[in-house]
C-alpha cells in the first residue's frame, strides 16, 4: 500500500499524518508551531515527527510529502511573510526538507490544499471545474479548472478574500479597505454583530455579553436559538459573499462552490443568504446553475488530506 506524508502548518499548530490511498490517515502527531525562534529548529522538529512516521512503514511504501501553510508558494518551495509564523519570514521548506528526504515535496497555500483535498477526497472528486472557498479567520480560496488546480503566474490564484467588497469600507490587514475577508469571515461576522450592537435597537442575547466573549461560534449559537440580531447578522454576510460569489461565478464558470473552515460550519445559516444574493445578482444565463455546499471534508482532517493530495 502506498502512503503519503500531509503537512498541515498553521500559525498555532502543524500537524503531520501518513494517508492512505482512500484517505484514511494512519499515524497522526502534532506540535506547537509557535515556539521555535528561527526556521532551523522547526524544521528539525518537524524532521523528527515525520521520521516517527516513516518507522511505522516500510519505506518504499512512502510516496511522497506534501506541504499546505499559509502563503505557500507552490512554483518556489517558499513560505513567503506568512501571517502568525513571526520565526521565517521567507523560508524555503521544500528545499531544507529535502536535505533529508528523498521523497518527491510539494508545497501550496493552505486553501489550495483544501481545494485539492476536495478534488481527490470530497465532493469534488467526479467535477473538472470547482472553487474551495476557506472561511476562517480570513478568506481565502482554491480553482480546480479541468480537473487540476490552477496556480496562477504567481502562485497566487485565488486570492478571493481581498477583492474589494465594500467601497472605503473595513481596513483589512492586508493594508486595502473594503476587503471581502473583513465581512465575510469569522473575523468579518464579529465585527459585524458588535456594529450592530452599538447601532440597532434590536433585542439580542448578545448583550449580556463582554465583547471580548462574543465569537463566531457565540454568534452561530444565538442564531441557531432564532436571535434576531445574530440572524441579521448571517443574513449581511451572506449578502456580502453573496454578491461577490456572483462575480466569481461570471468570471470561472464553476459547476460548484465548496465552503470549508469554522464558520462554513454555520452551514444553512450562512449558505442560504449567501445563494439567495448570489442569485439575485447573476445574469440570467448562469442561474440555478452553481451548486454551494459546505466542503465533503468538513469534520476530518482536511488539511492534512488537502496537503498529501499535492503528491
Amino acid at each position: 500500500m502506498k502512503l503519503k506524508i500531509g503537512i498541515d502548518i498553521g500559525g498555532t499548530n502543524t500537524k503531520v499524518g501518513a494517508v492512505s490511498p482512500d484517505g484514511e490517515i494512519l499515524s497522526y502527531s502534532s506540535f506547537s508551531t509557535q515556539i521555535f525562534n528561527t526556521e532551523l529548529e522547526f524544521i528539525k522538529v518537524l524532521t523528527e515527527h515525520i521520521n516517527k512516521i516513516k518507522e511505522q512503514f516500510s519505506l518504499d511504501q512512502i510516496e511522497g510529502i506534501g506541504i499546505g501553510a499559509p502563503n505557500g508558494n507552490y512554483y518556489t518551495g517558499i513560505i513567503e511573510n506568512a501571517p502568525n509564523i513571526r520565526w521565517g519570514e521567507n523560508f524555503n521548506i521544500v528545499k531544507l526538507l529535502s536535505e533529508n528526504f528523498k521523497y518527491p515535496i510539494k508545497l501550496t497555500n493552505d486553501a489550495n490544499a483544501a481545494a485539492v483535498g476536495e478534488l481527490k477526497y470530497g465532493k469534488g472528486k467526479n467535477l473538472k471545474n470547482f472553487i474551495v472557498i476557506t472561511l476562517g479567520t480570513g478568506l481565502g480560496g482554491g480553482l480546480i479548472i479541468n480537473g487540476e488546480l490552477y496556480h496562477g503566474h504567481n502562485s497566487l490564484a485565488g486570492e478571493f478574500g481581498h477583492i474589494n467588497a465594500v467601497v472605503e469600507g473595513r481596513l483589512c490587514g492586508c493594508g486595502k479597505n473594503g476587503c471581502l475577508e473583513t465581512y465575510a469571515s469569522a473575523t468579518g461576522l464579529r465585527t459585524t454583530i458588535l456594529e450592530m450592537l452599538n447601532v440597532q435597537k434590536v433585542p439580542s442575547v448578545l448583550r449580556n455579553l463582554d465583547t471580548k466573549d462574543i465569537t463566531s461560534k457565540v454568534i452561530f449559537d444565538a442564531a441557531v436559538q432564532k436571535d434576531q440580531l445574530a440572524l441579521r447578522a448571517f443574513n449581511f454576510t451572506g449578502k456580502i459573499l453573496g454578491e461577490k460569489l456572483a462575480d466569481i461565478v461570471e468570471i470561472f464558470d464553476p459547476e460548484a462552490i465548496f465552503f470549508f473552515g469554522g464558520l462554513a460550519e454555520a452551514g444553512d445559516l450562512l449558505i442560504e443568504p449567501t445563494r439567495k444574493y448570489m442569485e439575485a445578482n447573476l445574469m440570467p444565463i448562469f442561474k440555478n446553475k452553481v451548486r454551494l455546499e459546505q466542503s465533503g471534508l468538513i469534520n476530518k482532517n482536511a488539511a492534512i488530506l488537502g496537503a498529501c493530495a499535492l503528491i
